[in-house]
């Protein structure tokens, strides 16, 4: 289900709000007021402004996959028998927990995603137990990732 944003004006103020949340989501609310020489009511009232139109979409915790034993990061081009088999193929995908993106591209793969396993003897179980066999997957492409060495939001 797609939901339809209200367009929105972003001030210096609403950016350095963002800037600041973005580099650590559990930065006390009057620490930024102060810093912007604003009061924390007005960074509230901005921040519910912001939800409201879609541009913030809640905060997390952030998880180390390597402290939790996945080492192996890959991606995998997913070629479908029928373009009309992806919305099943994503449903079967959604029940994989390794299975962090889900993606429909263009070019040669009908779906790209991104998965995490604990090594690559976990990858390959994967993709010959679960994966592949998804009724309407025709073959894969696999793609190992080495290192990841940018992970980054939009600047503002």
């Amino acid at each position: 289900m797609k939901i339809n944003h209200l367009q929105i004006e972003i001030d210096g103020i609403d950016k350095e709000i963002l800037r600041n949340l973005m580099e650590d989501a559990r930065k006390p609310i009057l620490q930024i007021a102060n810093k912007l020489g604003i009061s924390g009511a007005a960074i509230h009232q901005r921040l519910k402004k912001l939800e409201q139109a879609g541009v913030i979409s809640g905060s997390k915790y952030v998880v180390d996959n390597k402290v939790l034993g996945y080492k192996t990061m890959a991606f995998i081009g997913i070629y479908l028998d029928k373009a009309s088999n992806n919305t099943e193929t994503v449903k079967e995908l959604r029940k994989i927990p390794e299975v962090l993106e889900c993606h429909y591209t263009t070019g040669n793969w009908s779906i790209l995603t991104k998965i995490i396993c604990r090594d690559n003897e976990h990858l390959m179980q994967l993709l010959n137990k679960k994966i592949q066999s998804i009724n309407g997957v025709s073959r894969t492409e696999t793609y190992i990732s080495l290192e990841q060495q940018i992970e980054r939001q939009i600047q503002l």
